[in-house]
């Protein structure tokens, strides 16, 4: 079986990461492979032992272009499937050239965010089928009339042998200059609202009453990025609020950090969260879309509501003051990973919808 898929994302995380997690997964199950990919992009440079790689111009939802270009490539290459993976233009035109060579073609949602109900049932049946990688998300697209039979849920992977470092806190003190008595919390995310950052600076204040020696550390890059910042210089929490940006090393930092948040009112899955009980990391964090299925309320981490400032705010003291129940959280949460996402499972998920869609078209 000879799949294309087709990611317009340029770098290494995220959904491009699960696209080439996926490849791994498939490529072990004698699949062939070929990625679509913006030129010049980290995940084509990292597909390249596992795809044929075909690198071509991608400038989002209006560049028709792509659509001729797609259309070449799929008629060149002969794909029994053709898999989109990203927005941007991508599931758009990657659709429509499939949809006119006469290809199958189907897409993974990886957001949890509503769009018209009219707009939705176009866009979705136009696939031969939808994968989720929550079921968060496809409540929502079958909120919106998607048909229930259309749509698979296929949850999202880390690589368990990756997130598997013993903590190294004389590393994580000397590289982001703290000191051994920190309690230290992090976050990653992209820097816009709906990933809660605002919330965690407007009330550190209050944690730091109770955890004076708390450290939160907010890694990540975005548009909000400079407004956090001033944010926190005009709090005064600047000795205790750092912005590192995006890091190469997560496995190490996941690792070595003493609790996760994210209270975030919008999220697919997160894979940070998934990477992040990977490392046995007990997590704080907002019911929004896929993150109850990673975040079990007092099984791995403490689950509040939407917008709760003050339950997140009062499960991180809590937490910050119980190292056994942050320890004990934290193996129940690799203990989940290993059981529900791992490599394998979702690409033998992802296989079973390939076979399901030929058989059917």
């Amino acid at each position: 079986m000879k799949i294309m898929h087709i990611e317009a994302g340029r770098h290494l995380y995220g959904g491009a990461q699960q696209v080439i997690y996926l490849m791994q997964g498939l490529q072990q199950l004698a699949i062939d492979n070929i990625l679509v990919c913006p030129v010049d992009s980290e995940v084509g440079k990292a597909a390249e032992a596992l795809a044929t790689v075909l690198p071509v111009s991608m400038k989002g939802d209006l560049d028709i272009g792509l659509y001729f270009r797609l259309k070449r490539l799929i008629k060149q290459h002969k794909p029994d499937i053709v898999h989109v993976h990203s927005r941007r233009g991508a599931d758009l035109w990657g659709r429509l050239a499939a949809n006119h060579l006469q290809v199958p073609v189907i897409c993974s949602r990886r957001v949890d965010n509503t769009e018209p109900g009219w707009f939705a049932r176009w866009k979705y049946h136009g696939y031969q089928h939808v994968i989720t990688i929550s079921e968060g998300i496809r409540r929502v697209l079958l909120a919106e009339g998607v048909n229930p039979q259309h749509v698979t849920t296929v949850h999202s992977s880390v690589d368990l042998s990756k997130f598997n470092l013993a903590p190294n806190r004389d590393w994580l003190n000397n590289e982001f200059n703290l000191s051994g008595e920190d309690f230290v919390i992090a976050n990653f995310a992209q820097m816009i609202e709906r990933k809660g950052q605002r919330m965690l600076i407007e009330n550190f204040s209050k944690i730091l009453d109770v955890l004076p020696q708390a450290k939160l550390l907010l890694f990540g890059k975005g548009p909000k990025k400079e407004e956090y910042q001033a944010l926190v210089e005009e709090r005064g929490l600047q000795t205790s609020i750092k912005f590192p940006g995006f890091r190469s090393e997560m496995p190490q930092i996941m690792s070595s950090v003493d609790l996760v948040v994210h209270p975030a009112s919008m999220e697919g899955l997160g894979v940070a969260l998934l990477q992040s009980a990977a490392c046995r990391k007990a997590i704080v964090a907002t019911a929004a879309g896929g993150i109850p299925e990673i975040v079990i309320n007092q099984h791995n981490g403490a689950l509040l509501s939407i917008g709760d400032s003050d339950g997140v705010t009062k499960a991180i003291i809590e937490l910050g003051g119980d190292d056994n129940k942050r320890h004990e959280m934290g193996m129940r949460g690799r203990t989940l990973v290993e059981e529900t996402f791992s490599i394998d499972a979702m690409s033998k998920g992802n296989l079973a919808v390939y076979k399901q869609v030929l058989a059917g078209y």
